[in-house]
């Protein structure tokens, strides 16, 4: 159970699905929620070693782990891993769609599977999740619904006119769904994280780096543990009366 300035995140007993659990932002998210008490479904589609090592993690922490393999950008698939939940843990509390690609390309070279393949996971993956999860939330009245976006669909960056669309889109699936949701006590929010220093940003050009330093106005580059911490309030008690935000977590990059 974490705490901050006295105060404690409890999740315990609760079930949170983690799309694109086993690496990055998704993996520290996964981890987060499972230190303040939740069972935890590690969603991943090709890296499973990694999705069964945040699960033993979770485990560590006390609570049940699941590792369920589904390409997010099939409807079926949402659906599987939505009743496979509930046939392992009884009840969901909570979803975080994080799962995520980019194919990048300026607008007059970018071709039609480029825009497909990612306004396909990106969006429509977390539509799928959402809609399988609804009617339940919906029954319950309870649930926690977290969309990660990027401030990078709130502001547009070159060559990036797919992932750039699929994370504004994104923003507006999630404000329409807290209107749709809200009347039953489910809370639907988004968390915009700007430059976040996962492995694979580690690994990017210098000059990519550098110019996202001058952006940032604290001069750090984000954690994966500052994404997770805003998506475990989200996902608590605490945030009940948040609904239909979206939160920067960007060190003051948009700005």
């Amino acid at each position: 159970m974490e705490k901050s300035n006295g105060i404690a995140i409890k999740l315990k007993n609760k079930t949170a699905i983690v799309t694109g659990g086993s690496l990055g932002i998704g993996a520290g998210i996964a981890l987060k929620l499972a230190e303040c008490g939740a069972n935890v479904v590690v969603n991943y589609r090709k890296h499973k070693e990694e999705a069964e090592q945040i699960a033993a993690k979770v485990e560590e922490f006390g609570g049940k782990a699941l590792v369920f393999q589904a390409d997010i950008s099939s409807f079926a698939d949402a659906g599987k891993m939505v009743e496979k939940t509930l046939s392992e843990f009884g009840s969901i509390d909570i979803l975080v769609n994080n799962a995520g690609i980019n194919w990048d390309g300026v607008i007059w070279k970018m071709t039609e599977e480029q825009w497909d393949s990612v306004i396909n996971v990106n969006l429509k993956g977390y539509f799928n999740f959402i809609r399988a999860v609804a009617p339940l939330f919906r029954e319950q009245k309870s649930g926690k619904i977290i969309n990660v976006t990027s401030i990078n669909g709130m502001r547009g960056k070159f060559g990036q006119t797919n992932y750039a669309a699929s994370k504004a889109g994104i923003i507006g699936l999630t404000k329409t769904v807290a209107r749709e949701l809200g009347k039953y006590s489910v809370n639907v929010n988004a968390v915009a994280p700007g430059l976040i220093e996962t492995d694979m940003m580690k690994n990017a050009d210098e000059v990519v780096r550098e110019k996202a330093m001058t952006e940032i106005i604290i001069k750090r580059f984000g954690q994966t543990e500052d994404v997770a911490n805003l998506v475990a309030f989200l996902s608590s008690d605490l945030s009940r009366h948040i609904t239909g935000e979206v939160i920067k977590v960007d060190g003051g990059q948009y700005i």
